[in-house]
């Protein structure tokens, strides 16, 4: 007779409280999340894999930064083709005049539409550049010509797009490329990390991503 009038207990059969207890096992929620994975951003800078979530596709050719930048420039100068008609405009009315002496003076009719041509193409012009180079390429890393070609440019150190500020400021850094009979534009052939002297001196980068 048992404690507490329970019927015995066959020996032959196992006791049922003698299972492991079911909350012993592992649950799911110990086994380990897709959050404790090491993420991309995890990854150490290096060649063609710049850090901080930047895309790890390689720098931009030469090639593509060249291409971008004759699409970038080309529209611009069709931005500005008022200009050019205003002042073909003006050449043809500018007169020539032999004086006694042997020289020529030469006169300009000045034309209040070809003044006016001059002043919207420089305007559209300076406009299109603004918003091209300055704003939509600062914030996004896309100019037109650079979105068209899928590159993009980012912070080296940070992978992200650098800003409108900063992108002007790039635009003049390009002079230090021009000075050395431009030298600078060719640096990326050989440069490990493919920048130009602008891009060293503001710490920016050209990479492969093309705009989903």
């Amino acid at each position: 007779m048992s404690d507490y009038g329970n019927p015995p207990r066959d020996p032959s059969q196992p006791d049922p409280y003698g299972q492991a207890n079911p909350y012993g096992q592992p649950g799911p929620y110990s086994q380990p999340g897709p959050y404790s994975q090491p993420g991309p951003y995890s990854q150490e800078p290096g060649y063609g894999r710049p850090a901080y979530g930047a895309p790890g596709t390689g720098y931009a050719h030469w090639g593509k930064r060249v291409g971008a930048y004759l699409i970038d420039g080309l529209l611009g100068s069709l931005a500005a083709i008022p200009t050019w008609i205003g002042y073909g405009i003006l050449a043809a009315h500018t007169t020539t005049t032999p004086n006694p002496d042997g020289t020529v003076s030469s006169s300009t009719d000045a034309s209040p539409v070809a003044l006016a041509l001059i002043v919207i193409g420089f305007s559209l012009s300076l406009g299109f550049f603004i918003w091209n180079t300055c704003l939509r390429q600062g914030r996004t890393g896309y100019s037109i010509g650079k979105r068209a070609l899928g590159i993009k440019l980012i912070g080296e150190s940070t992978g992200q797009p650098i800003g409108a500020g900063m992108s002007f400021v790039r635009y003049l850094a390009h002079v230090l490329d021009a000075i050395p009979c431009y030298l600078g534009y060719l640096w990326p052939l050989w440069d490990k990390k493919r920048q130009t002297f602008a891009d060293k001196v503001c710490s920016t980068v050209v990479v492969d991503q093309p705009q989903r």
